[in-house]
């Protein structure tokens, strides 16, 4: 996209925020870079030039802008979308894996060179993982600075900053202030002044419009463990495991954000965190796109345009998302709580919160590899599957994080014994993430397309769908939501 000068230019002129995060304008008169929908009156076209990220601006010599906040913009849907090593080592640095392992973990994980990386990086996204790594890292220190009262000392080394002159040095050479100008500037937007509740973030995530919360927080909500899991006050909370210690969560919707609280033991896992949030409600997607493609079948048209905007629900933790789905298989939405819950209460890790009524962390495979099958109110083949499942994904034979490749944990997911197209495609939809994942022999697809006059057969089912792609997870949505199931409905 950066690339199409014209295109870019037209975008910028018309201010459309479907482009934020997707490409970044650069201004060679004042040295700032913005968003595409930046209020501001738009430079002339000879003083623009484009950048396909954050980090390509800075590494340019380029300040973020102080209006547009471009560091704030959704991330690009490109590194959702492709499957490719490049993509593979985004998702990871979003992960904040540069800031705990460096480039050589980077490097061990995708099976490349650090040369490779360097390489690939730097052609694709104009930065490579080092300077990828600092832009993520002066964002969290921005948002550490502006939500909490942490003394700057403490959110230096919690963003990931190796010294304090590093973070001071690396935040006002980004946002062209000083870390305490940054707090006091938060201080006048919003009176009250930071949230004061030690260990609590508070912050909106952004997406691109539309959205439709209905099917999002309606699915994580009837889905919802037990202890882990539960709707509240309006908003889904639910506990994470993450790298340095655990934490809770509240999301809900607004209007134009994703509201985000965070209560984290170590505020050293906010990058994971808020990457896993996003990754949960599908905030990178470009909702236009997806729409667009999926409304030239003139079946789907009409059940796109009545609710448009739809995400496909996540996972904050896909070995977590495998496990359910393994429990989930041929029984009820409330069927499968339960023996999650089981689970929960008897393998899962206890933690306290004083604002609702979580209780446990998602057991690990390494917690349920060594339980005794004899203790699952389970059908022997089901214990079975649920057993191997869990020991390959302890022993590390079954992979399935952001930087995996798709196909190959599809085949790894086929090779064991009890899993069917219906579990692997489900697993590869909603815990790995890819956007093309299609279940033509779900009862509610059938169904559902059944109704609309699509084809009722798996195999013809998946002949029409090839139009979809490569959004058909995507339709998989619509279609569910023409039943009035739980899951479609946003709730109370």
């Amino acid at each position: 996209m950066h690339t199409d000068t014209e295109r870019c230019v037209r975008a910028v002129q018309s201010k459309e925020s479907r482009f934020d995060g997707v490409f970044f304008t650069a201004v060679r008169t004042t040295r700032i870079y913005c968003r595409p929908s930046c209020p501001a009156v738009p430079p002339k076209p000879e003083n623009m030039e484009f950048h396909p990220s954050a980090a390509s601006c800075q590494r340019a010599g380029y300040r973020a802008c102080k209006r547009c906040r471009p560091d704030t913009s959704p991330g690009s849907p490109e590194w959702n979308v492709r499957a490719d090593a490049v993509a593979r080592a985004v998702r990871l640095i979003q992960d904040g894996v540069v800031d705990r392992e460096g480039v050589p973990g980077l490097a061990r994980r995708l099976g490349w060179s650090t040369r490779q990386i360097e390489r690939q990086l730097l052609a694709e996204l104009g930065a490579g993982p080092l300077a990828l790594a600092r832009a993520q890292r002066a964002q969290t220190a921005r948002l550490l600075i502006e939500t909490t009262p942490m003394p700057f000392g403490e959110i230096a080394f919690a963003a990931g900053f190796s010294s304090i002159r590093t973070f001071n040095d690396t935040v006002r050479e980004v946002f062209a202030l000083t870390p305490g100008e940054l707090r006091a500037r938060a201080a006048r937007r919003s009176p009250a002044g930071p949230a004061a509740t030690p260990g609590v973030i508070s912050l909106r995530l952004p997406f691109r419009t539309p959205l439709e919360p209905s099917n999002l927080f309606g699915h994580l909500a009837a889905t919802a463990v037990p202890g882990v899991e539960e709707w509240r006050d309006g908003a889904y909370r639910r506990t994470l495991s993450l790298p340095y210690g655990h934490g809770i969560v509240a999301l809900a919707p607004r209007d134009g954000h994703i509201a985000c609280r965070l209560s984290l033991t170590d505020p050293r896992d906010l990058t994971q965190a808020i990457s896993r949030c996003r990754r949960l409600l599908d905030l990178d997607a470009d909702p236009v796109a997806v729409d667009e493609r999926l409304r030239s079948d003139p079946l789907l048209a009409p059940i796109v345009d009545q609710a448009p905007g739809r995400r496909v629900p996540g996972t904050v933790d896909p070995a977590e998302f495998a496990v359910r789905a393994v429990l989930g298989q041929q029984v009820s939405t409330a069927a499968a709580r339960t023996h999650a819950a089981r689970l929960v209460t008897a393998h899962g890790v206890p933690v306290d919160d004083p604002e609702g009524g979580l209780t446990h962390l998602f057991p690990g495979p390494e917690a349920l590899a060594a339980l005794d099958p004899e203790t699952l109110a389970l059908p022997r083949s089901r214990r079975t599957t649920l057993l191997t499942l869990v020991r390959a994904l302890a022993d590390g034979s079954l992979p399935l994080g952001p930087a995996d490749d798709r196909e190959e944990a599809r085949a790894r997911l086929l090779a064991l014994p009890g899993f069917g197209p219906w579990t692997t495609e489900i697993i590869a939809m909603r815990a790995l993430g890819d956007p093309d994942a299609f279940l033509p022999g779900d009862l509610g697809v059938r169904r559902a397309a059944e109704g609309l006059g699509l084809p009722g057969t798996p195999a013809a089912l998946t002949a029409r769908a090839a139009h979809w792609r490569p959004w058909r997870a995507y339709a998989v949505q619509y279609l569910w939501a023409t039943d009035d199931h739980p899951i479609n409905l946003l709730p109370a």
